[in-house]
């Protein structure tokens, strides 16, 4: 449920409401927007008895949400959540733009394509330390030595740091190089990590899961959020559907939906949705049509020579190019790079 407060609501009248579900064990989570000020119950409203919110001072309404995921649902923060890492806001007016190679696969490597991402115009790099691989026998990342190159080019070209950890065990050691944390699709619903990731409060992407829907994807991001970390941002990155001339279909209609359900910002993985350079281009500047708040793009030095996804990695100059359509695109949807 969420209490709907009168424009001329005062603090006093707000806290009051707040005060009273904390005697009742409930939670609140407070939303001062532009025209009033949402307050969200967290935990079970029969603890309420039978206590009439709607009575009290500076109350206009008490609506019930009937979703599942609460603390992401757009009832609950009406003018939508930003992430900040650093100055740069995911949600905000600016798209934020991440890119960087499939994997850190050597200092060299990471750093010239640290330079081509930071010439570029983009303000994040990525860069996998620990990879999820389909098979066994794959290059399986070089885990924490990976995170401490990811931190180095990071440091060098004057870029936020992402990468993505695939087990809670990993948190830890992941945290003292990377500015963001990156749940990618295989684990959306792990929800022993998406735990452990909500308690430590530290910025993450949620990629959404290749089979996933878009209520599952948002009860996963409600398992971080509930845990404490507001600091949620969510990626589509393509579903498995019939079609095979793409590694993936990217939804693009994902993002208007969940702009319209959740509060959460949004973010869009061409990439791995395309699985074909070609279409990287293409595919980002129909995100940003759709509304997406930036991209996450996989960028290497010479591809040629990746040790995974060399065919969906864009080159620096390609990824520049990319990045002056973006700004050209940017101002008709009323955002900017």
């Amino acid at each position: 449920m969420i209490i709907l407060m009168k424009k001329n609501a005062s603090k006093e009248q707000i806290q009051s409401v707040v005060d009273v579900l904390g005697d009742h064990g409930l939670g609140a989570n407070v939303s001062p927007g532009t025209e009033a000020t949402v307050i969200g119950i967290l935990g079970d409203k029969s603890k309420l008895g039978c206590i009439d919110l709607a009575l009290m001072d500076g109350v206009d309404d008490c609506v019930p949400i009937m979703h599942s995921y609460k603390l992401a649902s757009r009832d609950m923060c009406p003018q939508g959540r930003t992430v900040e890492i650093g100055g740069e806001v995911f949600g905000g007016e600016k798209l934020i733009v991440i890119g960087g190679p499939c994997a850190v696969e050597n200092e060299e490597s990471i750093l010239q394509s640290a330079a081509g991402v930071k010439a570029a115009g983009a303000t994040f790099l990525r860069g996998g330390a620990y990879k999820p691989r389909t098979s066994p026998y794959s290059f399986q990342g070089m885990e924490v030595e990976g995170l401490k190159l990811l931190r180095k080019a990071g440091d060098t070209y004057g870029l936020k740091v992402v990468s993505e950890i695939v087990a809670h065990e990993q948190l830890e050691d992941a945290a003292k190089y990377v500015d963001m944390i990156q749940i990618g699709a295989r684990n959306m619903q792990n929800f022993q990590l998406l735990k452990e990731v909500g308690r430590s409060k530290i910025p993450v992407i949620l990629k959404r899961g290749i089979a996933n829907t878009i209520e599952e994807w948002l009860d996963a991001a409600e398992y971080i959020l509930s845990e404490g970390n507001l600091n949620v941002v969510l990626c589509e990155r393509g579903i498995r559907t019939f079609e095979t001339a793409t590694r993936n279909t990217l939804d693009v209609s994902a993002v208007p939906v969940v702009k319209e359900r959740s509060c959460l910002p949004v973010i869009i993985d061409p990439s791995h949705a395309a699985g074909k350079m070609k279409y990287v281009k293409p595919l980002s500047l129909a995100g940003i049509a759709a509304g997406a708040d930036g991209l996450i793009v996989e960028v290497h030095y010479n591809a040629k020579i990746a040790i995974s996804d060399a065919a969906q990695q864009l080159s620096p100059q390609d990824f520049a190019e990319l990045l002056a359509k973006v700004r050209e695109l940017a101002p008709v949807v009323g955002r900017s790079l």
